[in-house]
């Protein structure tokens, strides 16, 4: 039997990279899986792709107005919630203007970071404590990132708000651990994935070719990830194989953070 059959499932940030690798790998898994983006016409060719057991809805996370319709629309057609998978995020690089280390960024900028990726994910979990409490069990899979454990000069606003997800997760877990309910609260921390969001910094041709041959050097396992590795670990934190998990998160990264860890004078 699929390992998540008949389970409803919501993954934000589902049009591309990651979010449609975890959808994709959802739906092959038995779910019902609710595909959301921004960009409607993304979310909605991925759905009509999986047909039976998929349907697209638009939301941007960063609206409370937005969670609030979906939180309408799974209560009305599902009457609840499995699983969600707050996967939407961005880095800011394509999005906003000017430099983003933390001497020079501006406060827009900054501000447009968080409003997706730390208070998108905190309406979305708010909304599936609601749709999950009264279920046997629900699964909240927050992305968070390997930037949310070190430090990255050039990314302020993003290390930091994936430095606050981590944290969020483990007061959710806790939360709802206090509160009697059936829902668990995990982290993902990928690092070295290659996805549509390394094009804004990367550039094209050669010197593209340059960069990426430098990151993978410095990944011990000496490769990029896959989206398609990361959404294998969210079935893992989605499904029954991971039922005594909550308030934790995995680290996807090839080995980087472990090899951060065992540096000479690192942490003395």
């Amino acid at each position: 039997m699929p390992s998540l059959d008949n389970r409803i499932a919501l993954v934000t940030g589902a049009g591309r990279g990651i979010g449609e690798a975890i959808a994709r790998a959802f739906h092959r898994e038995g779910a019902h899986v609710l595909v959301t983006d921004i960009d409607q016409q993304s979310a909605d060719t991925l759905a009509a792709e999986l047909g039976e057991r998929a349907e697209s809805l638009a939301l941007d996370v960063g609206e409370e107005g937005d969670w609030l319709k979906v939180q309408a629309h799974v209560t009305t057609r599902h009457g609840g919630l499995d699983i969600l998978v707050n996967n939407a995020g961005i880095t800011g690089f394509l999005e906003t203007e000017g430099p983003h280390d933390p001497e020079h960024f501006r406060l827009e900028s900054w501000r447009a970071v968080h409003r997706v990726n730390l208070d998108g994910l905190a309406l979305g979990c708010r909304a599936a404590i609601a749709l999950m409490k009264h279920r046997k069990g629900g699964s909240i899979i927050n992305m968070s990132s390997r930037s949310g454990v070190v430090g990255i000069p050039g990314a302020a606003a993003y290390a930091a708000s994936k430095a606050a997800v981590r944290n969020h997760t483990r007061t959710v877990a806790l939360y709802c651990a206090q509160m009697g309910y059936p829902i668990r609260c995990n982290a993902l921390l990928p690092a070295a994935i290659l996805t549509p969001m390394w094009d804004a910094m990367l550039g094209d041709g050669a010197q593209r070719d340059a960069i990426l041959a430098g990151i993978a050097a410095g990944v011990p396992m000496g490769r990029f990830g896959t989206p398609r590795e990361v959404a294998e670990a969210a079935v893992f934190l989605a499904g029954d194989a991971s039922s005594y998990m909550t308030g934790t998160g995995l680290d996807l990264d090839g080995g980087i953070l472990a090899g951060a860890e065992a540096a000479p004078g690192q942490g003395e």
